[in-house]
This record gives C-alpha cells, structure tokens and sequence, in this order.
C-alpha cells in the first residue's frame, strides 16, 4: 500500500456512486419528509450536489441540535439530508477502503467483523494469555476526557494531510472537517465523525505498539487498554500516555482511567472482564430492573405495548447472551409479572 492517498478522486466522483450513497443514507428512513421531497426529483437533486462539489460551492448547511440522555447526556448535531448523503459517499468511497486497512488489528469502533462483542472476546484471550505469562499482572484503563468535544480540527486536519496526496480529496476533507460553528471539536451524530474519530486515536495506536512495544492493547473509540506486567510498567506507561495524549493530541485523560490489580476485572464495551468469566455491567442490570418496572406497571394500567417490550427484553438479551449470565437471565424474567406474547 502505498504511503499517501492519491489519483483516487475521479474514479469514485460519478453519479452511480452518489445514488448508492443515496440509498445508504435513507434506509430506515425512507418516510420522513426531507427524504420524500428529495426523491421527488432525485437526479436533479444529485446532479446539483455533484455540480456544486466539482465548483467548490457545496455547502452542507446549517446543524439542528438537539440532546439525548441516554447512556448519557449529549448534545446532538444533525445535517440536512443532503449532507448526510455527501456524508456517506465520503465515508464509503475514500475512508473505509482507503483510511481502515491502515489501523492496527486490535482496535474495533465503525470495523467490519470487529464491533464490541468482539473486543471483549479478544480482551479475554489477552487477558489469559497475561496470567500464564504473569500470573498477577497489572491492568492500565484509560479513555479521553470528553472526546468529541475536545479533538482539535487542527490536528485532524493535519493526521489527514499525512495521509492523503490527491488535491480534490484533501481539499474537500478539509471542507467537512471545519464544517461545524464550533471552534473544538466534531459533531457527534454526522456519519463522517465516527471515522475521523477513530483516525484521530489511530496515532495513539501506533504510538502504543510501535514505540511502547505493548503487546497486549486494544481500543475501542476512546476506551483503551493496555495490559502491563507489574505496577510499575503499569505507571510508567500511564505518564506516557497522559504526556501523549496532551502533547501530541492536544486531548485530557478522563479522570477515571487508572491503573489496578487484574483480579478486578476489567470494565470494557458494556462487560466486566475477568480470565474465567465475563459479566453484565451494572449499568445494563439497573436499566433493565427500571423497564421491568415500568413494564409491569404499563401492563397494571392495560397501557402496555407488548411489541416494544419484546423489542426491548430481545435486544437485552442478545446483550446479555455474551456474558455468563444465565442465572441474572431467570431472575429477571421471573420479575416480569405477564406473558410477553
């Protein structure tokens, strides 16, 4: 593979390409009204992104915002739809066949084949594989203080420079990275943000691997660990990665991220890791004793929508099918008060 990206444009710069991004970008999504009066004249629509992206005059236009409060509370930013289109025809045409192939193989955000459960699963096997070697080994946790909000577009901008050579690719990069009102940061909900994201840490990767020789790290988006022999390795690489992460990204350290003794496991992706065993985190265990409560009390009330709680009880257990949870399983389906049709 060669060092720098270029001579890519043209090839991926057609109306064919622009209609898959299309229809990427409305699935799920087909009814609401931005996506129908856009479809009513749709290559008109399209041949007017392209034109204006060609001229240098695309706008993406203006974000409406909005907060979300779970898992936790956010504030979201979300583009016209025609941005979300461009959006996907980016991602799909320069980042994840371009950009991806060159991460490290143990990261595991916006992969293909990789995703959290996978992560767990390989933490596992590197965790096992630590206690053989070690038996008491020491573990280093760490994730970035606020980190959407605080990536410096900057720095972005430049880790793309490096990365690209073809004009009209790094200009309209470019483009999408200071696309936002804000000074700091990217906006959480635009598709592109995910990837530039794990692009950003991506230099953090190599740094870890290929400076620091740690054999046993993994990411997923800004939660990584490194797994060190002892507590000393364990804070000596702790002051190394705050000095990285301030000095190169211009990024925090949660005030959480620390470093302990293995026999507690590691709390990673929704689970707490152990050698033998996986568990559900009590987060997930506490949302579901809430919406068994509200559950039981809809069906009291004979308001209960039966569809949403098989959706919910499902999805909750496909969670927790990953974990050794047999037991929580039962007693939580015991505290269900109905039948789930």
């Amino acid at each position: 593979m060669s060092k720098t990206i270029k001579n890519v444009w043209n090839a991926h710069f057609t109306f064919d390409k622009f209609l898959e991004a299309h229809e990427r970008a409305r699935k799920r999504k087909g009814k609401k009204k931005e996506i129908l009066l856009f479809e009513l004249d749709l290559e008109t629509n399209l041949s007017n992104i392209m034109e204006q992206i060609k001229k240098h005059t695309f706008s993406f236009g203006s974000y409406h915002e909005f907060t979300i409060y779970e898992p936790k509370k956010r504030v979201i930013k979300a583009l016209p739809y025609k941005a979300r289109v461009v959006h996907q025809w980016y991602v799909e045409e320069f980042i994840k066949p371009y950009m991806m192939p060159r991460f490290i193989t143990h990261t595991y955000a916006c992969l293909p084949l990789k995703g959290a459960h996978k992560a767990v699963k390989d933490l596992q096997k590197m965790m096992r594989a630590m206690k053989r070697k070690y038996s008491n080994y020491y573990v280093l946790k760490c994730d970035i203080k606020g980190y959407f909000y605080n990536i410096n577009r900057n720095i972005l901008f430049e880790i793309m420079k490096e990365k690209i050579s073809d004009k009209e690719l790094l200009y309209f990069t470019k483009k999408i990275i200071f696309d936002s009102p804000h000074e700091k940061g990217i906006p959480i909900e635009n598709y592109t943000s995910q990837f530039f994201a794990n692009i950003y840490l991506d230099k953090l990767d190599h740094y870890v691997k290929e400076n620091l020789r740690v054999k046993y790290y993994i990411r997923y988006m800004d939660d990584f660990i490194l797994l060190c022999k002892n507590k000393e390795e364990a804070k000596s690489l702790f002051e190394k990665m705050k000095r990285f992460v301030s000095e190169v990204l211009d990024l925090e350290l949660n005030h959480k991220s620390k470093y302990y003794p293995s026999r507690l496991g590691i709390n990673f992706c929704g689970y707490i890791t152990y050698e033998t065993h996986i568990l559900v985190r009590k987060r997930s265990k506490k949302k579901m004793r809430k919406r068994i409560k509200y559950w039981n009390d809809a069906y009291q009330k004979n308001i209960l929508n039966f569809k949403e709680v098989k959706m919910g009880w499902n999805a909750w257990l496909g969670h927790i099918h990953h974990a050794n949870a047999y037991h929580l399983m039962n007693d939580y389906k015991s505290k269900i008060i109905f039948n789930q049709k």
